[in-house]
């Protein structure tokens, strides 16, 4: 009898090896044997796709697909958004706390070391009012994300944001113009009047922008692709996602970069009016690009009221698991039953709320774990937060060379700028082709650690600030204000790892028809960490400002360890949570496009 030939010979062996390692990982890992390829029914998306076997799974390489152009007419929507807010926030610190200029009816600080500003009012109530505004900004997407999945869609609701916004720009060049800027009290109500409208639009604008963005890439399967070199890889639409919110990223970093370097100067130079102006101008880009896009965007329709359904849902399950004693109540909370008895194909009996497939209960328990993730991050927007007001505090106590003392925050746009394609086209995939699996709850882990250093930095420059000035910083110090840069550079890494991530963690884990909700959870945690950022406000005096970044260097560090040690559970289920079957709230009435809504 023949023997084997040695190409037949290597495939029986690679064959036996791959279903090996195949064997092994399942025995230590049950929780990743997801959907089988055969299981896919046609939707239209996916039709005429290879899918991939378990063992290709494990051994193919993963790749991105292409980008929708679609994404990025919305990208630059959030680009002329993110020029707007930032540009006029940018200024909010010098307008609130710097006293105005002798002899100036603009606000302008004029070239050299002169310093800008407006209403006087000392840093703790700057750093207060700057800390308001990130809080209301990022509670109102909850309302946003409501509206938006319940009642208007994604589209509407981001259109009628962008109208209320503009108002609120309006509202604050007004308080800036000259006749209005030397009536401190006066200046100071339409300010923070036109902060609380902006701030609302914001919010508005906030959780269903992000989505959107990332729907118009519509495939949701591992899928095989034969590149050109012959090689077999799988497209991940994960990594697209990923990918899709990397560039979304960079655009918004380049609108604050644009925004905050030409606004610094504008209020130097020329005068506050003139730095909410330009913005509010840009921003009126939005709703023409909005509307001349309508009929290429992919769009999901409103379908009530979701949230009321998922805590019907909820109730349902935890029925008999209710505990007074707390251990016992977070053991029962989390079985790994928990769901099963809430699947409508348990259920003989089924309420009227419960017209949802089972796929959907595995849905909700997927962005419920995601809700759970975020609830970590108030800690890692507490390093981030220093960039919008101690960070320039600091700056204006030290030799800023001419240069506006705002400027230096535009080092993390600018850092954002270079180092996303880097990460994107060279440092991440190098990671994928070396083996290592950097997954989204590794990236946010490391992001809390590169939030830390940052803070180390700033505790180390403020320590030398106090040591030139002899414990004062009633003068300006001697040092150059170009070493805060390490600060600014470490916080644009801590982006890329935990920010951009939950923005893919947001959208890839949450049920289709509740993703601006699950969004708006992620930008909540956002104000939560304004709202914890008070409790810092006592340090926020000289001597003491070296306390603040320093224990916030340590509560990151901290934070980071606990966040993993609390997700790495989490963290293998990474495949199978991504590949779950898309699930219907009216399981006989699958919805239509808003289009037609």
């Amino acid at each position: 009898m023949a023997g084997l030939q040695p190409d037949a010979l290597d495939e029986l062996v690679a064959t036996h090896i791959v279903t090996h390692n195949e064997y092994e990982m399942k025995k230590e890992h049950p929780e990743l044997d997801v959907v089988s390829a055969e299981s896919f029914e046609p939707d239209g998306i996916h039709d005429g796709l290879e899918f991939p076997t378990e063992a290709e799974r494990l051994t193919l390489r993963r790749v991105s697909d292409t980008l929708p152009w679609a994404s990025y007419l919305i990208a630059f929507v959030e680009l002329a958004e993110r020029f707007s807010y930032y540009g006029a926030s940018v200024v909010f610190t010098n307008f609130i706390q710097q006293p105005l200029p002798d002899g100036s009816h603009t606000g302008a600080g004029g070239g050299g070391n002169g310093q800008s500003g407006a209403l006087g009012k000392g840093q703790q109530e700057s750093s207060g009012l700057v800390t308001f505004y990130g809080f209301w900004a990022y509670v109102v997407p909850l309302l946003g994300a409501y509206i938006a999945d319940a009642h208007w869609g994604r589209y509407k609701t981001i259109f009628w944001a962008i109208m209320i916004a503009l108002v609120g720009h309006i509202i604050l060049i007004v308080s800036a113009v000259p006749g209005v800027i030397e009536k401190t009290e006066g200046a100071t109500a339409c300010f923070v009047i036109g902060m609380i409208v902006t701030g609302f639009g914001t919010g508005l604008f906030k959780p269903n922008i992000s989505p959107l963005v990332a729907e118009q890439y519509r495939k949701q399967k591992l899928f095989i692709r034969t590149l050109e070199s012959g090689e077999r890889v799988i497209v991940d639409p994960v990594y697209t996602v990923s990918r899709v919110y990397m560039y979304f990223y960079l655009f918004t970093n380049i609108g604050a970069l644009v925004g905050q370097i030409s606004m610094t100067y504008a209020e130097k130079y020329i005068g506050f009016w003139l730095a909410y102006t330009l913005p509010t101008a840009v921003f009126m880009l939005c709703p023409i690009v909005m509307f001349l896009g309508r009929n290429k965007y992919q769009r999901s329709p409103p379908e009530g009221s979701v949230l009321a359904t998922a805590l019907h849902l909820f109730a349902f399950a935890a029925r008999g698991r209710w505990s007074w004693n707390p251990v016992k109540l977070w053991n029962n909370f989390n079985t790994d039953d928990f769901w099963e008895g809430a699947k409508p194909s348990r259920v003989a009996n089924k309420p009227k709320w419960m017209t949802f497939d089972d796929q959907w209960v595995e849905e909700v328990q997927r962005g419920l774990k995601a809700c759970a993730v975020f609830t970590w991050y108030p800690i890692y927007w507490l390093s981030y937060n220093q960039l919008t007001n101690n960070l320039i505090s600091q700056a204006a106590t030290m030799d800023v060379h001419g240069v506006p003392n705002d400027v230096l925050g535009n080092l993390d746009p600018l850092a954002l700028i270079i180092f996303i394609p880097i990460c994107d086209l060279l440092f991440f995939p190098l990671l994928k082709r070396v083996g290592i699996n950097f997954t989204a709850l590794k990236k946010i882990t490391a992001g809390f650690f590169t939030g830390a250093l940052a803070m180390i930095w700033a505790t180390v420059v403020q320590y030398y600030i106090y040591k030139a000035n002899s414990l004062s910083c009633e003068s300006v110090s001697p040092l150059n204000v170009w070493i805060q840069t390490g600060s600014y550079v470490l916080v644009a890494f801590s982006e890329i790892f935990a920010s951009i991530t939950g923005l893919e963690y947001a959208f890839t884990k949450a049920p289709k028809n509740m993703r601006s909700l699950v969004m708006s959870v992620f930008f909540f945690q956002s104000a939560l960490g304004s709202a914890l950022s008070e409790a810092w406000l006592p340090l926020l005096v000289d001597p003491l400002l070296t306390w603040n970044y320093g224990s916030i260097a340590i509560i990151s560090t901290v934070g980071g360890v606990l966040f993993w040690l609390s997700v790495r559970k989490l963290d293998i289920q990474e495949d199978k949570l991504n590949n779950l079957a898309t699930g219907h709230i009216h399981a006989q009435d699958h919805p239509t496009d808003e289009k037609s809504v």
